[in-house]
């Protein structure tokens, strides 16, 4: 084999690293699609459930299948009881911690606490039955490290509503209204993957080491929390409350902009189009309607006309942050659990990922080119 460097573009753009079955993003049709489905199809017609089995059997469920699938995911929400007393010293630790910090700790407590070995040493069953464990359990420890947090007493797992429902329930103790539950499920539904974005290459990564799912997991929720990958939901929304009135929005981009700034919500690395998931939530956010969703609309066409004014050859729209927040914030979700939320869908895509990965036996192990000086001896005499 050739020692000769590849030359590679500056964050892998276009850079071709794995073959996939999972999903595929196409940047300039502005579609994206989970195996053979079209994502936002399945984001308007089925469950989170369905998608859920979809990504870890390659199919979608019969109506048994996705009952049965639902029950069994319900019975593993639970926190180990030999985890909740340092549950509640994460939560308490770090004044300015975030969720997914403390969900990075808490999953790896839970991991311990399994006894989970790494993929390398167990089979694709077992390896899947890790994932579900690990993707069950994640919505109940983020809702309840945000309630300690806020001096309130978790909320015992209720096995009888489904994951976005649920999701709602443990956050604010109460069931939530039918068109909510459905607004944030088609939400989770439509973030579950999105091509080999930041996190979930970082996922592979680990996991072509044979790493267990949860180490894999946690690495993916540390490269999600940048704000340039999945920490923007409540950035954009903050910018919407900076702007105030809509008229407003021309003046407050272009200052922005003239500082350098990077306008949160808007842009994206991969479409070249409308982002798909910004469209269907923007129709969300219409149908649950209100003044926020009004000064949103507002927002976006203006700010819109001044980055292709500012931004001629690479037209910006509004991405999947924008109408997020939007949506997020109707359905009362707090603004500290918005990047929360996205986790608690991208971690089912994640583990589809890991699984994938872990049929290959091969290490990620690229190259860098070494541009300090050169070494030459006597510097250390």
């Amino acid at each position: 084999m050739s020692d000769a460097l590849i030359e590679a573009a500056p964050g892998l753009a276009n850079i071709v690293v794995a073959d996939t079955a999972i999903g595929d993003v196409r940047g300039d049709e502005g579609f994206y699609h989970y195996g053979p489905y079209p994502a936002v199809e399945l984001a308007m017609t089925r469950s989170f459930e369905d998608v859920w089995f979809l990504f870890l059997y390659g199919r979608l469920p019969s109506a048994g299948e996705s009952a049965d699938f639902a029950a069994r995911t319900c019975t593993l929400c639970a926190i180990p009881s030999d985890v909740t007393a340092m549950l509640r010293m994460v939560a308490l630790g770090g004044a300015e911690e975030h969720p997914l910090a403390g969900l990075r700790t808490v999953l790896s407590a839970v991991a311990t606490a399994y006894d989970l070995p790494p993929i390398w040493d167990i089979d694709e069953d077992a390896r899947r039955q890790h994932t579900v464990l690990l993707s069950a359990i994640t919505p109940t420890v983020l809702a309840a490290l945000h309630r300690i947090r806020q001096g309130w007493e978790p909320v015992d797992p209720d096995p009888t509503l489904p994951v976005a429902a649920h999701w709602l329930y443990l956050l604010t103790g109460r069931r939530p209204a039918p068109e909510h539950a459905r607004a944030v499920e088609r939400y989770l539904i439509a973030t579950v993957d999105h091509g080999f974005n930041a996190s979930t290459f970082t996922a592979r990564v680990v996991a072509s080491t044979g790493a267990d799912v949860a180490s894999a997991l946690c690495a993916a929720l540390g490269s999600f929390s940048g704000p340039l990958h999945g920490g923007a939901p409540d950035r954009a929304l903050d910018a919407l409350d900076a702007i105030g009135d809509p008229a407003n929005a021309a003046a407050w981009t272009h200052a922005a902009l003239d500082r350098g700034e990077r306008i949160m919500g808007f842009g994206h690395a991969v479409y070249r189009t409308a982002d798909p998931r910004a469209e269907l939530l923007k129709s969300i956010a219409l149908g649950l309607g209100g003044d926020l969703v009004e000064r949103a609309v507002r927002v976006e066409d203006a700010v819109t006309s001044v980055l292709s004014q500012r931004r001629q050859g690479r037209p910006l729209r509004a991405n999947v942050e924008f109408y997020a927040g939007v949506v997020m914030e109707l359905c009362g979700i707090p603004r500290a659990m918005f990047t929360p939320t996205f986790a608690v869908s991208r971690v089912v895509g994640w583990s589809a990922h890991i699984l994938e990965q872990a049929q290959s036996r091969k290490i990620i192990r690229p190259r860098a080119r070494y541009i300090g000086p050169e070494p030459h001896s006597g510097l250390l005499q």
